[in-house]
């Protein structure tokens, strides 16, 4: 990792300086060359790219209750004498009777699969070390939370418990987690290190947890001294995966790590495990128990795949509007290659009176969350985006995904793990859905084909003008 050669002062606020641009990510890449009569790909130069840590505090965002994943776990100990085991309640748990209220009280009757396998090992004594993978929605918040709370000493007046998150978005949502959940205990204490929180010269931190963005922490621990970082006890790093992919943030964290005691409890949780995940953890922690869930290919069998032949856009915008005026429909997502894209459709399709919402760059993080409330509420029922919702949205009234352009990647090859998680957002929780595909060019429909023969799933063609084969897909 060389994180010796690291200037430390030049990274000292780079949290400060991610948050202050957060709400300007529509990020532009050089153009990639247009292909010849394709009218979708002249806006390449709008495509969308948003950082790792926006993406993790979107699919946090859209979560409602738990994803109940059917994947199986990979156990790994390093210390062979680490204790291993499960359990099926909370009860088991031996929890203080407050905290096990407010679990109750937050909608969670059962462990899910990850926190019924990390929680013992979390809760044991002697502590244990843990590294931890995990998909956004299945629990591994709540499970370090309530190690965190379970944890602290309300005797000891001073910070036992530091949570490193890589923005200031994602530490607010981790302490409104804690929050919740120990809101039957109020004499646990937390503290906010991010942005806008400051506390006078000289004082000192008495509040037992501490949830903060690593270039905060290091700024109230080492410059200003407001708390002793060799009396925490317990340290979390979140969102490990998007920690390595912001500049600064893993030279910053190794450096809280060095102050840390020996004996200090390390859990370390990602939503990937990349084998960079991995390296920055063997850093981290040591003699880890590490849980990931084995991967498992998303079923397509449940969702009816076609594709419309187009020749341009305006064609794909009446195939679109011929479809739906036909399928009974709950909910659909449109994606789109560029936001000039989605921009162009949006406007079309609100003056023929849908209701449509846009998720696009150029909204700061509030609206984005402001939009996705709203389409999970149903309020609209059109959202029209780009990749940013590719992964992680899981709304179970969508029942058809639109492909106005098909993914691909740098090299305009077909994107096919990304067309599996765009298709994925329809035919949740085992229920039926179709995924439309629009092909406009030669180029176009050799993606479909790639997409088509890499798993192995006949794509249907559809005559988007003839209303009886469209209300036949719909049956």
């Amino acid at each position: 990792m060389a994180s010796s050669k690291v200037d430390w002062a030049k990274y000292a606020d780079e949290q400060e300086s991610l948050a202050a641009k957060v709400t300007n990510l529509g990020i532009v890449n050089p153009a990639t060359p247009p292909l010849e009569g394709s009218e979708s790909s002249k806006s390449d130069e709008n495509e969308e790219h948003i950082s790792p840590a926006e993406k993790s505090l979107l699919q946090k965002i859209i979560r409602k209750g738990l994803v109940e994943t059917t994947k199986d776990l990979e156990i790994q100990r390093r210390d062979p004498t680490s204790p291993l085991y499960s359990i099926k309640t909370f009860e088991a748990l031996n929890l203080k009777p407050e905290l096990l209220k407010g679990v109750y009280a937050m909608g969670f009757n059962a462990p899910s699969r990850i926190q019924e396998t990390a929680l013992p090992t979390l809760l044991a004594d002697p502590p244990q070390n843990m590294i931890a993978q995990s998909q956004s929605g299945t629990g591994k918040t709540a499970a370090f939370v309530l190690a965190m709370l379970s944890r602290v000493d309300t005797n000891k007046n001073y910070p036992q418990v530091l949570c490193l998150s890589p923005t200031y978005e994602l530490a607010i949502q981790t302490g409104e987690v804690a929050a919740k959940m120990s809101q039957f205990c109020p004499e646990i204490k937390l503290k906010y290190a991010v942005r806008g929180e400051d506390i006078p010269m000289g004082s000192t931190i008495n509040d037992h947890i501490i949830i903060g963005t690593p270039g905060k922490v290091l700024d109230w621990a080492i410059k200003l001294r407001f708390f002793d970082v060799r009396k925490i006890s317990v340290f979390v790093l979140d969102e490990a995966d998007v920690m390595i992919a912001t500049q600064g943030h893993q030279d910053q964290c190794i450096r809280i790590h060095k102050l840390l005691a020996p004996t200090c409890q390390m859990m370390f949780f990602s939503a990937t495990y990349e084998s960079a995940v991995m390296e920055f953890a063997e850093i981290i922690v040591t003699n880890p128990l590490i849980i990931r869930l084995l991967k498992e290919e998303e079923s397509l069998d449940n969702i009816k795949q076609y594709y419309v032949k187009c020749k341009n856009m305006d064609e794909k915008y009446t195939a679109i509007t011929n479809i739906y005026g036909v399928i009974t429909i709950g909910q659909a997502i449109i994606f789109c290659h560029t936001r000039k894209t989605a921009g162009w459709l949006a406007e079309k399709m609100s003056k023929d009176g849908h209701a449509v919402a846009v998720l696009s760059g150029d909204l700061t993080v509030e609206q984005r969350i402001a939009v996705l409330d709203r389409f999970r509420a149903g309020l609209e029922k059109v959202l029209i985006t780009t990749n940013v919702l590719a992964r992680g949205i899981d709304v179970e009234q969508v029942t058809i995904v639109v492909n106005f352009d098909l993914p691909m990647d740098q090299e305009r090859r077909a994107d096919c793990e990304t067309y599996l998680h765009r298709i994925g957002r329809t035919g949740r929780f085992g229920k039926s859905g179709i995924a439309i595909n629009l092909v406009d060019s030669s180029h176009a429909m050799q993606l479909c084909q790639d997409i088509e023969k890499h798993f192995a799933k006949k794509i249907h063609y559809l005559d988007a003008e003839d209303a009886d084969e469209i209300e036949k897909i719909g049956a």
